[in-house]
């Protein structure tokens, strides 16, 4: 269940509690070692690291899940290390691919040195606190070097949801609702900006994602549709989603890329 919080002017997902036994569970698949491995170079995340960042440069993936991202970057020539608080998920990535940097802990208290990182990764994190994610901004800070990349996605309030939150689409939300069943927040991506931004961070890029996800999401009519292609497995039927992906993505995106340049140590 989604409901709307005015005075975010975001989006809370009330359905299951996101803590470390949840992910767990999530990424204990049977074909582990395929998706770890899944990731190739036509990726928005290998057109944006070596855009910014040279190969043999230190990047960190905060909260890496299966590892599957640390693991392609690992390949492409970085030193890349990966943290996540999933203990049995870090077992996992530790036993089948023991060659890879990655241990478990907390973004929100990095194990690491400060300045140690030319680059941080954060794919779909910050949104899942719900007490805010103030405590992980400090640690990019301490651990990305002066004019080092940070590349950061989470879910935000697409031009779609925009609309939908003003016609009234979304229950309000109440604070009394507690953070039992909490699962992550769609955040204003100009405010995630200018957080970052009084962290030292400056914006060099946004790039809107997932614009059938974001459209399937918040129709009812063509809903079931949106999702046969969503899931579809075909050659064909992925390239047209991800053309249409493309095309919505400015209106309907569900998460969004940010790269930001710390600038101000």
């Amino acid at each position: 269940m989604r409901y709307f919080d005015s005075n975010y002017q975001r989006l809370v997902y009330i359905e299951q509690k996101a803590d470390p036994k949840y992910w767990d569970k999530l990424w204990d698949v049977k074909n582990f070692k395929k998706i770890v491995s899944s990731i190739r170079k036509i990726s928005f995340v290998y057109s944006n690291t070596t855009k910014y960042l040279s190969k043999g440069a230190k990047i960190l993936e905060g909260g890496c899940g299966k590892g599957q991202y640390v693991y392609a970057l690992d390949n492409w020539g970085y030193d890349t290390y990966g943290i996540d608080y999933a203990k049995n998920t870090i077992e996992h990535i530790n036993k089948h691919f023991p060659e890879l940097q990655v241990i478990c802990g907390d973004v929100r208290k990095l194990p690491y040195k400060k300045d140690f990182f030319d680059g941080y990764w954060s794919f779909g994190v910050i949104e899942h606190f719900y007490n805010g994610y103030d405590d992980i901004l400090k640690e990019m800070k301490r651990v990305i070097k002066s004019n080092g990349f940070l590349f950061i996605t989470f879910p935000h309030m697409s031009l779609l949801r925009k609309i939908k939150s003003k016609l009234g689409g979304y229950p309000l939300f109440d604070t009394q609702m507690g953070d039992d069943n909490f699962y992550q927040f769609a955040l204003d991506y100009k405010r995630v900006v200018k957080d970052l931004e009084m962290y030292g961070f400056s914006l060099k890029k946004k790039k809107y994602l997932d614009g059938v996800k974001g459209l399937k999401d918040e129709i009812l009519i063509g809903k079931k549709y949106l999702q046969k292609l969503y899931d579809a497995r075909s050659f064909v039927l992925k390239v047209f989603k991800h053309s249409l992906g493309i095309c919505l993505a400015p209106v309907t995106s569900h998460s969004i890329l940010l790269v930001m340049e710390l600038k101000d140590k």
